[in-house]
Formats: C-alpha cells, structure tokens, sequence
C-alpha cells in the first residue's frame, strides 16, 4: 500500500496501475517462449539470429590512449637496459632516467605482446596467521641477514644484514663481508647511534643470538644455557630478545628482503658497483632512503619507544667480546695466547687470584677491568721455547774375548771339504795296515 492509499486518495495510484498495464516495461514469459524456435531455448548462435550491432564508437581510438611512439620507446628501452625489470620498477626508471611516464599495466600489457615477459599463473601458498603490527615505533624491531650476491659476482661476496621496525618498516642496513658476531656487533652499534635502544628484538635462532644444544632427556641433566656475545649485550643495554620459530613469523624483514634481491640488486648494478665501498655508497645514498619513503607506513601511536643511550651505556665496551680470566700470583692474565701484567700502580687488595672480565674491542685494543674499574695492562714478550736438556749418551762397553782357546786354529774357509774328512774317516790309517 503506497502513501496515496493510506491518505485516502487512490486516484494516483489507480492512474498508475493503467499506464503500466499499457505499457508493459518487460514482454510477458508466453510471448518470449511463442517468439523462440520451436525446439528449445538456447543462447548458442543460430544462423538464423540477426549480427549483432557494432556502435560507432567501438571503431574509435581512445583519447587516453598511449602514442605509439612511447610505447615503441618504452619497449625499446626495457629490451636494451631493462629486461629482467619487473613492470613496476621498469617505469620508475623510465619515469626517473629517460623522462619516459608509462603505466605499469600498460607496460606489462606491452611486454606480454611483445613476447617480452611471460603470464605466470598464481600458485596457492601456504596460508599463515596474520600479525598485527605493534602499536609503537621502535617496539619491536626485526633483524636478519641475507646472504643473497647482490653484485652479482662483479665483486667480493657480500651479506646484507638488516634491521627493520615492526611498526612502520622503517629500514636500516649494512653490507657485511661475513656474517659473524663482529659485523652484526657493528650493525647494531650504528642502530644505537641513530635511534637509540629499541624495547625488544626479533631473529631467528641462528648460534650467534642463541646457543644451540641438543635437547637433555632428564631433568638433572639440564644446565643453564650462557648467552651469547650479542645476547649478552643485549642483556647489558636492557634490550629484550624474542626468538622466531619460522621464517613466516618474521615476515616484515623477509618481505625486505625480497623486495632487495629484485630492486637493490639492480640498482647496484646500474651504479656498477663492485666493491664494498662502493655497495655502500649506493645502499645509504639511494635505496634505503627511496625505501623508507615509499615503503614505510604511520605507526597506529606516534609516540616513539626508542630510549636513549645513558651514560652507563659504554657502547664500547658492550659491544666487544667478553671473556672472564683469573689473575695468577704474580699479576698476569692469560688471553688468547698472550700474557698481559697489571701495571703495579692498579694492584689493589682481591685482585690476586680475582675474576676480571676482559674485552676484546671492535677496534682491536683490549680492556681488563676489575669490578668497576679498569687496569693499565701491558703484553709481556714471548718468552723463547725452552730447551730440554740434553741426555748424556750411554757408550756401549765391548765385550771382552773368551777365555777359552777351543776355538783357535778353526777356519771353514782354510778346512778340507767335507768329502774328504769323510773319507778319511773312513779310510784305515796306513800304521794299522
């Protein structure tokens, strides 16, 4: 019942109902089914059925259209200095580098008809459990290295270890020339410097953030595990560690990766990198800073968790290798080899047969340090190997001759043979006849 009938006046609506009857908007079912051939319904083409009509428009080129003369160029361009560039980063460098705007699509669409690239269809992968980002900038931060060549064996293999916020992807990375203790020590040093000490940090379970033992069976076999150097210093700075159990748990820094294997390899190789330094050079200068304003989002809070480094904080002695040693009797520790002696002037009273701690620094110098302060030491002169003494030689007395004389006279080589003692032996002696 519309509004006309509720109000009482039905002259509208009985007006209506006769002009839809006279115009009908749809033909009734019958009429459809009487109009059809009379064996069935069928949508396949008839060659009965009329052609079907083309609008005028449909012929017409788009305004919007691409010139054929840039497309021919951007085609040109990504054959002969871009052919394993993905559409995306294709254009960038057109758009960048020759002042060349094409549209990803159409490029893509242009290379699949060129028989420049090919349709790969999609594979179903494993689905994972999304994670939320944390809330907070410097919350939680993701830390991995790859071992990908990213110069292509132009240059010396190089590993690139990288740091990224869990919040807003925010990027920080350093090429390495081997992934060990040292060269992550460093990384995060210059990390510290820049952003001050994030709340917790997320890696794999790789022997430098973990020791890795063979599960015990029993429970009095368990020890208590001894931290790493980096778990060390991450326990001294006040830095929490959270061990990732797959590598799909720490997704932001492997998607980091992967965008790094495809765009930073061939960045480096358009800036023909082939040293170190030169990696670098690239790295800071170029890809990190595009990477950090394209790819990084706002933190859900803008309030920023990093803390700054205190004064009790000495990075350097931190981030070193640290052992502990005991002082012999006479003021000297053992490390590495060498002997160093505790200047007489730091000799104070338990350090005689007392635990120092000794770093070995990112610089090479080595610290000794008692309780909470440090000693003068000095390295000792190797001493030269000791020579054992010399044995003196037993001289072998000679034997003294026999005092018996049976033997004289006795020579096989003068004697008869022995046929003939035999025969005369044998023979009768010529007295005896």
């Amino acid at each position: 019942m519309c509004v006309a009938q509720r109000c009482g006046n039905d002259a509208p609506w009985k007006a209506w109902k006769t002009q839809k009857a006279s115009f009908p908007l749809f033909p009734p079912r019958l009429e459809i089914r009487q109009k059809a051939p009379d064996s069935h319904i069928s949508t396949a083409p008839t060659a009965a059925a009329p052609q079907t009509q083309l609008s005028r428009y449909s012929r017409q080129v788009s305004n919007r259209r691409l010139p054929e003369k840039v497309r021919r160029q951007a085609l040109k361009l990504v054959q002969a200095q871009y052919r394993d560039f993905g559409p995306t980063l294709a254009c960038e460098y057109l758009a960048k580098d020759h002042q060349v705007k094409v549209s990803k699509e159409t490029l893509r669409q242009g290379l699949i008809g060129a028989g420049l690239r090919r349709v790969k269809g999609r594979k179903v992968e494993e689905v994972h459990v999304w994670r939320p980002r944390r809330s907070c900038r410097g919350e939680l931060v993701q830390w991995d290295t790859s071992e990908h060549d990213g110069l292509e064996g132009r240059g010396p293999q190089l590993y690139l270890v990288a740091m990224i916020d869990d919040a807003t992807s925010q990027a920080y990375a350093r090429f390495v020339e081997h992934d060990s203790t040292e060269a992550n020590l460093r990384v995060l040093w210059g990390y510290l410097k820049r952003w001050g000490r994030p709340l917790e940090f997320y890696t794999d379970k790789h022997s430098m953030f973990s020791v890795n033992r063979p599960q015990v069976e029993a429970a009095d076999e368990a020890v208590e595990d001894e931290p790493t150097q980096i778990g060390r210093a991450l326990e001294e700075l006040g830095i929490g560690w959270i061990p990732a159990h797959s590598p799909q748990a720490k997704g932001r820094i492997e998607g980091f990766f992967g965008t790094a294997q495809d765009r930073l390899v061939k960045g480096l190789r358009l800036a023909r990198a082939c040293t170190l330094e030169e990696a670098h050079a690239y790295l800071e200068g170029e890809y990190l800073p595009r990477w950090n304003e394209r790819f990084t989002v706002p933190a859900s809070n803008a309030q920023d968790a990093h803390r700054p480094l205190r004064a009790e904080h000495d990075l350097a002695a931190i981030l070193s290798h640290v052992e502990g040693r005991v002082v012999t009797h006479d003021y000297t520790i053992r490390y590495q080899g060498k002997v160093y002696q505790i200047a007489r002037r730091d000799v104070r009273p338990g350090l005689r047969a007392g635990r120092v701690r000794v770093e070995q620094r990112l610089d090479g110098n080595v610290a000794v340090r008692f309780r909470q302060h440090y000693l003068s030491v000095t390295e000792c002169p190797s001493r030269p190997p000791a020579t054992p003494p010399v044995k003196p030689v037993k001289s072998k007395k000679a034997r003294g001759k026999a005092a018996h004389r049976w033997m004289e006279g006795f020579n096989l080589q003068k004697s008869p043979p022995l046929w003939a003692i035999v025969k005369a032996e044998t023979s009768p002696h010529p007295d005896t006849g």
